[in-house]
């Protein structure tokens, strides 16, 4: 499999996309979270998911099926790591913690994601990338604080913050481990993972069938095909693909604008406030994503 390189500008646009898609993905699983059971969600995400993507990958996969056969522990991986666990765990977490500590939590995502690839890859951080990402989770914390250094005394974290806490740790990893990705098809890989996603939930979701009702309201409705549409199909192709260009670390970094996503977002569809702290905390992440590759750009 080949694919022609983007530009670093193009990928980046790509992932800006893919946070605003996952913010919602995260203010849609708090928004029905009384309607619909945490891994009920996610079933439905992936078979709805893989139903409308096999009419276009079933050929695809066939072609690479050698391929796929040897190197089908990695793909298992993968998919039970970035598509089963992680929004297993994220759905159910979301049930249990605040929009907040949620937001701080996730802010670890970019220096987890050196650390995994350092760990497994002997990939050294530069001294650009661990500057950046220390900016940048300066920033997400002033948007969580509102600047105001006293909130840090109001912060409590509980069950649901630990099953957030798994969910940052477990899509570090897949972000890190995309390296071994087998050569196949995006198409071939997507629709495999979300495979491997319908049948880790399949169990889970029938246990809360029998004993929690599921609502199907019209929000519900609506939040089911969005996040079967966008975040899952739309966002995962363009993700991977981001991290198969630049590296696991630098996509892991502009993760960091995912808490300000989910801002704008929460002003946008919440009619949560807006304020100058807001600002300064994008200015500070955009800083910190731009650093390493201010470095990068002077290397010679």
């Amino acid at each position: 499999m080949t694919t022609s390189p983007l530009s670093r500008r193009r990928v980046y646009a790509m992932l800006m996309l893919v946070l605003m898609l996952w913010a919602g993905n995260s203010i849609i699983g708090r928004a029905v979270r009384d309607d619909i059971p945490p891994f009920s969600l996610a079933f439905f995400r992936w078979t709805g998911a893989l139903l409308i993507l096999l009419p276009f990958a079933w050929r695809k996969i066939a072609a690479d099926w050698p391929v796929i056969r040897a190197t089908w522990p990695r793909i298992l991986l993968l998919g039970a790591l970035g598509v089963g666990a992680f929004n297993a765990l994220l759905y159910s977490g979301l049930r249990l913690t605040t929009a907040t500590n949620a937001l701080l939590i996730q802010a670890a995502i970019p220096a987890l994601v050196l650390v995994f690839d350092f760990t497994f890859f002997r990939n050294r951080p530069s001294w650009a990338q661990i500057a950046g990402v220390a900016i940048a989770v300066a920033g997400v914390a002033l948007i969580i604080f509102e600047a105001d250094p006293a909130r840090l005394l109001t912060l409590h974290f509980g069950a649901g913050d630990l099953i957030i806490l798994g969910a940052v740790v477990v899509w570090s990893l897949y972000t890190a481990l995309l390296r071994i990705r087998p050569p196949i098809e995006p198409l071939s890989f997507l629709a495999l993972t979300f495979l491997v996603g319908v049948a880790a939930m399949l169990p889970l979701a029938a246990g809360e069938w029998q004993s929690v009702p599921i609502r199907f309201t019209p929000l519900v409705i609506g939040g089911i095909a969005y996040v079967t549409l966008l975040p899952s199909i739309a966002a995962y192709l363009m993700f991977n693909r981001a991290v198969a260009e630049i590296g696991a670390a630098d996509a892991g970094q502009v993760i960091s604008l995912q808490p300000l996503f989910g801002a704008l977002l929460a002003a946008v569809l919440l009619g949560e406030a807006l304020h100058p702290y807001h600002l300064a905390g994008m200015l500070l992440i955009l800083l910190g994503i731009a650093v390493p590759l201010a470095a990068r750009t002077r290397a010679p």
